[in-house]
């Protein structure tokens, strides 16, 4: 039976985190390799990026495989760094950093990027069961929705994400003293649930870089707290709330200088905060043949659209793939004991409403253009659809196709 009261917790990190400036950047070199293509005529669909990056004090390293407009590359099987340095440096410093330990203008930065591998590439581009391109690996990637917040997000993560926005957007505006805030910050808010609702947070956990020296955890609890409350606008936070506002005191030392970062290394701060199942594979650095990405915005659009037609109060689908195949292997949804139809019937009518090929959802979702670095920070999920094509994913325009097809 499904517990209905307990405590549950998510956290989120900023921008400025070490492996979030690594997502930032590889997801500027799949935004630049889009960019480009558009300019010089290399069709969008042709376009194939997998970049890791590492970060450490003054250091970035930009490594993986691309197939890029001929202007990118070297003509010997690499790429022409300039470009690829020049949109990292540009994306430190949109964050903010010009610490001594790691300045956008000084950091060393190794481009490692090369030709894609023509076996990957011959499944990829052709898939064995159909005409069209196959996934570009195998892999299980999950979706989940529910009634939590407006969002359709589950309240632990979404209340965790808008702390590290609101505070990120006063630091940026220079607002009072939050504009001495450092890049790097972290958050945690556990929240507790009675019949199976969000009701009230019992804590709030900040850490947060500051410039200033002289500053100690209450300066800092002092600066962020109205911010904090702010953000969390009407949900109730407990009158015996546990506030811990960097606990470990002074945290001048932040970013990369302080701890090396990683692509790929927070896939739950990226999706449902630990509230739904998670395939394990990271989104940014990759175009969207890859499924790890593609097929995971796509059960993300699907289940939110299930939640909002309201077929149920929660969702999780997963779709599983193999690599040059284009069609799942398999869908799968769990209603958790809310939905109004039958999950197998559900299952039937996702397939029917979507195709879920990688080329099915790429063209589904508009994703064959340049918008993943604003996806790099603050979560993939929950986020308002851009007027540019931008978290088209969060999209509810299925709804009546969904509600015909059960």
């Amino acid at each position: 039976m499904t517990r209905k009261s307990y405590l549950f917790t998510s956290e989120s990190v900023s921008e400025g985190h070490p492996d979030k400036v690594c997502d930032r950047i590889s997801d500027e070199i799949v935004d630049l390799i889009y960019r480009n293509a558009a300019e010089s005529g290399m069709s969008a669909w042709d376009v194939r990026v997998a970049c890791e990056t590492l970060t450490t004090t003054n250091r970035v390293v930009i490594a993986g495989e691309v197939r890029a407009p001929e202007g990118l590359m070297n003509g010997a099987g690499g790429v022409a760094p300039e470009a690829f340095v020049a949109a990292a440096r540009a994306a430190i410093k949109d964050i903010g950093y010009e610490q001594d330990g790691f300045h956008w203008n000084t950091a060393q930065v190794e481009v490692l990027l090369h030709g894609q591998s023509a076996d990957i590439a011959q499944g990829v581009d052709s898939a064995a069961d159909t005409n069209a391109e196959g996934a570009g690996d195998q892999g299980i990637m999950f979706g989940y929705a529910c009634r939590e917040t407006p969002a359709l997000m589950p309240a632990p993560i979404y209340y965790s994400h808008k702390i590290l926005q609101d505070l990120a957007a006063a630091r940026h505006a220079g607002q009072g003293e939050a504009g001495a805030l450092g890049p790097d910050s972290k958050s945690q808010v556990t929240v507790r649930y009675a019949d199976g609702k969000p009701v009230e947070i019992v804590s709030i956990v900040l850490s947060t870089q500051h410039l200033d020296d002289s500053w100690d955890s209450d300066k800092v609890r002092a600066v962020v707290e109205p911010h904090i409350r702010r953000s969390i606008g009407d949900m109730l936070i407990a009158d015996d709330c546990a506030w811990h506002v960097n606990p470990t005191g002074k945290f001048v030392i932040g970013g990369p200088d302080g701890d090396a970062g990683l692509t790929g290394r927070k896939i739950i701060v990226d999706t449902y905060g630990g509230a739904a199942p998670h395939g394990g594979g990271a989104f940014s650095g990759k175009d969207t043949t890859k499924v790890d990405r593609s097929a995971a915005y796509a059960s993300r659009y699907l289940a939110k659209n299930v939640v909002a037609a309201n077929l149920a109060e929660r969702c999780t689908i997963q779709l599983a793939y193999a690599i040059g195949v284009a069609q799942p292997l398999s869908v799968y949804v769990d209603l958790h004991g809310t939905g109004r139809v039958d999950e197998p019937v559900l299952e039937r009518a996702l397939r029917e409403v979507m195709d879920l090929s990688p080329s099915g959802i790429r063209r589904a979702l508009d994703l064959n253009k340049p918008i993943y670095a604003r996806t790099a920070a603050y979560g993939h999920f929950g986020r308002e659809p851009d007027a540019d094509g931008g978290f088209s994913w969060e999209k509810v325009d299925l709804v009546e196709a969904l509600k015909a097809a059960v």
